[in-house]
Order: structure tokens, then sequence, then C-alpha cells
């Protein structure tokens, strides 16, 4: 008897180390066992592709770590400031990866569980050092590109028993997705104007310039391969409600296109920068535009409140941006497009991640789409 309940309790812990393994690697390869044309993604910058980085931050107030954040995620609250699931994982899906993107900061990243990727990104960062001052304690761009430097490239090339010399044909093989900007405009230029003195022109093409160098600094190390997110309509975030009587805040739409367009003229200087690169533009600002200006086209009835219960800036200690711990929450998750007070719900990740994989328009993709990236 007593051998039969040791098997049967050594049974009930395979089964659930099964189903653990199955949430974090949610698709095995092809039957035939051979590798995917893309082998992984690294991905940088802010909470709207960030998996979890800021869990490990001690000091950081920029977490979606708790509920109702991940309520229907496979595996609860995990640091995606989301419902479900973000951009990231929708495209890992797309491109047959066999897990989700691991974050950099968990001690457990190493070894094997870097090959497929690592998800560098941090909840209110930006491309300037400063941006997320107000968070406390936030990874910005250029630490995450040393980490993936100093730590992770170098684990890569060691699991891949790659040396210096074939570093660039094994980088073929990776997307690098770079998704950052907002955070700049958000909660640095327009919290800090004053002390900036400078127009938005100016403060844009300072931004995107000191982009360019982050992204050439990358290319030295080997990536070929570039998917760049393009800021949000950064005016029409439920965070801005309090502030705004009808329709959006034009100004801080106009930041965005701009920025955006300082995107696309990094792509198309890429030729001559980046000779051996491809690089496309998504150009989430259009997409989400057009669901927030024909919600119903798309089956969303609400794009201009989140979804979750939001402390309001007008409140002490309201952020206007991060759901409330416990607080209340829709039930109808895919009718809304915020799920807080910044960040979407998964079901416009979903029309995200769609239109960057197949879209052949180029006001959604440019120059070409991720699809055809990988075939590159």
């Amino acid at each position: 008897m007593a051998k039969k309940a040791g098997r049967g309790f050594i049974l009930v812990c395979l089964q659930l180390l099964l189903c653990f393994s199955q949430l974090n690697c949610i698709r095995a390869k092809g039957e035939d066992g051979s590798d995917d044309e893309i082998k992984g993604m690294f991905v940088f910058g802010s909470s709207l592709v960030d998996n979890g980085n800021n869990n490990y931050l001690e000091n950081s107030t920029a977490k979606a770590d708790f509920l109702p954040y991940g309520i229907d995620f496979p595996k609860g609250p995990s640091g995606r400031f989301t419902n479900g699931k973000n951009v990231i994982d929708l495209l890992g899906e797309m491109l047959k990866l066999p897990c989700l993107i691991p974050p950099f900061s968990d001690p457990s990243t190493k070894g094997s569980k870097v090959v497929h990727g690592v998800n560098f990104a941090s909840g209110a960062s930006g491309i300037l050092d400063d941006t997320g001052f107000l968070a406390g304690q936030v990874i910005s761009l250029n630490q995450q590109i040393r980490n993936f430097e100093t730590v992770t490239l170098p684990e890569v090339k060691k699991q891949l028993g790659v040396n210096r010399r074939e570093n660039r044909k094994a980088m073929k093989k990776y997307m690098f997705i770079m998704g950052t900007g907002g955070n700049d405009y958000l909660f640095n230029y327009f919290v800090r104007k004053g002390e900036y003195n400078v127009s938005l022109e100016t403060f844009t093409v300072n931004l995107t310039t000191s982009l360019s160098h982050q992204l050439k600094k990358l290319y030295r190390l080997g990536a070929r391969k570039f998917v760049l997110m393009s800021v949000y309509p950064l005016g029409c975030s439920p965070m801005l409600n309090a502030l705004r009587k009808d329709g959006c805040i034009e100004v801080m739409n106009q930041a965005a296109i701009l920025f955006n367009d300082g995107l696309k003229s990094i792509i198309d200087a890429a030729k001559s920068d980046m000779p051996t690169s491809n690089l496309v533009l998504v150009n989430s600002y259009n997409i989400v535009t057009d669901i927030i200006q024909n919600p119903s086209s798309k089956g969303f009835k609400d794009a201009n409140n989140p979804c979750c219960e939001v402390v309001p800036l007008t409140q002490l200690a309201g952020n206007g941006v991060s759901c409330k711990k416990g607080g209340r929450i829709c039930m109808d998750r895919s009718a809304h497009v915020f799920f807080d007070g910044l960040h979407p719900t998964e079901k416009v990740n979903v029309e995200i991640a769609a239109k960057a994989f197949t879209s052949d328009l180029k006001t959604e993709v440019y120059p070409i789409n991720v699809n055809q990236l990988i075939q590159l």
C-alpha cells in the first residue's frame, strides 16, 4: 500500500511539473525537431514590452506583479502590464518560439534558458537615463543594452557553441525588439519642461539621435533584424482623462507623431549606417488610433476608460496609471481598449501583433512586415 501511495505521489509531482513547464514553454518545436527560422527574441524597452523585470527591483513603484494584472494570463500576475499576454508573447507565438521570453532580472534566466531570447525591458524606463525618476528605480535603455552585452550575449554564445567570428551569423537568427520612447515624454519632458528649456522638436531630435546610437551599439554586437515599436497616441490614454475635456490632448499626440517620424528616418538611414541590417517599424500609433476612433469595428465598446480601478492623479498617492491592488475590474476585458491608465488590454495587443506580422499597409508596418523580415 505504501509503495502504491509513493508511486501515486510521484505521478502527481510529475504531472504538476509538466503543467508548470507547459506554462513556461507554451509550444514545442516542429515535429521534425528542426530549428525555427527565428531562434529567439531579445527585447528592450519599457512597460509595453516588459515581461517582469521590475518585479526584482526593490525600490521601483512601476510594478504589475499583483492582481488584477495577469488575471487572464496562464501564470497569473507576472509583471506584464496588462490583463493577459503582451505584444512580445504574441509575436513569440507567431514566430513559433518554444518558450515565453524570460526576464533578464530573474535569477533563473541563465544557461539553456537564454537560447531563445531574453527580455531586458523595464516599466517606466526610457531612452534617456533619467527617465523613470518618478518610479524610483528602473533599468534604463543604456543599462539594458549593457546587460545584453556583458551578461547575456556571452552566455548565448556559450550555449550555442559559437566563437566571435560566428557570432554575426548566429545573431541573424534573432529578432531584436525595441519598444520605448513614450515615457521620455510623459514622465520626463512634459513634467520637467521648465528644466529642459527646449522645444518639443529639439527634444525629439535629441531623443531619436540617442536611440539611433543605441541601435548602432546593438548592431556592432551582432544584431541584424530589428523591430521598432512606435509610441502610442499618448494624449488619448485614460490617465489624462481628468486633464482633458473633449477628445485627446493634441500636444502629446504630436510628440508621439514626431518621435514616430524619427523612427522612420532611422530606418531610412540604416541603409548606410547599418548596411547589413533590416529594420521594421510597427506603427502602433496608427493601429491604436484606428481602434480608438472606430472601436465597434474591432469589437470594442469602451475606448476611453480603464478596465481596472485606477487611483487618479488628482488623489493622494495616485499616479493615474496603475491598477489598484485588489481593486474593481471590468467583467468583459475584451470590450476595453485600455486595461489600466496607460496600457492596452490583451485584445489590443492581439491586434497590434497581428498587424505587425501580416499587414501590407505602409501606414501600419514600414517598409515590410515582421513575417517578411524573418525571411531575409
